[in-house]
């Protein structure tokens, strides 16, 4: 149940930042649910590979590089996904900046 609710409430803050930022667009809830299950299975399975294959990058930027593979997995996620749509890579660092810090905190409540 705790699953189900996360995803929903993932594809609502995607259709929020979808609202907000002109260079993401997302077409409908479908779409957004779609996405966030897409976004959740690359943050489960690609992002740890990443971190592990990036981590000098990573020590060297300060841990800074984490937000440009969070950006890049958001932007590859909506490269496939009908009606998610991001237009460049900035609008997909800020697009996931937003919906990771609004996801922690809504799942911090549940």
């Amino acid at each position: 149940m705790k699953l189900i609710t996360r995803l929903l409430l993932t594809a609502l803050v995607l259709l929020i930042v979808a609202e907000y930022i002109p260079g993401i667009e997302v077409t409908g809830f479908y779409a957004a649910l779609i996405a966030a299950i897409i976004l959740g299975l690359l943050n489960t399975i690609v992002r740890p590979i990443l971190l592990i294959l990036t981590f000098p990058i990573t020590i060297v930027t300060l841990g800074l590089f984490v937000f440009v593979i969070n950006a890049a997995l958001f932007f590859f996620a909506a490269t496939f996904i009908d009606g998610f749509t991001v237009a460049s890579f900035w609008h997909a660092l800020l697009g996931s900046l937003i919906v990771s810090a609004a996801s922690t905190l809504l799942n911090k409540y549940i």
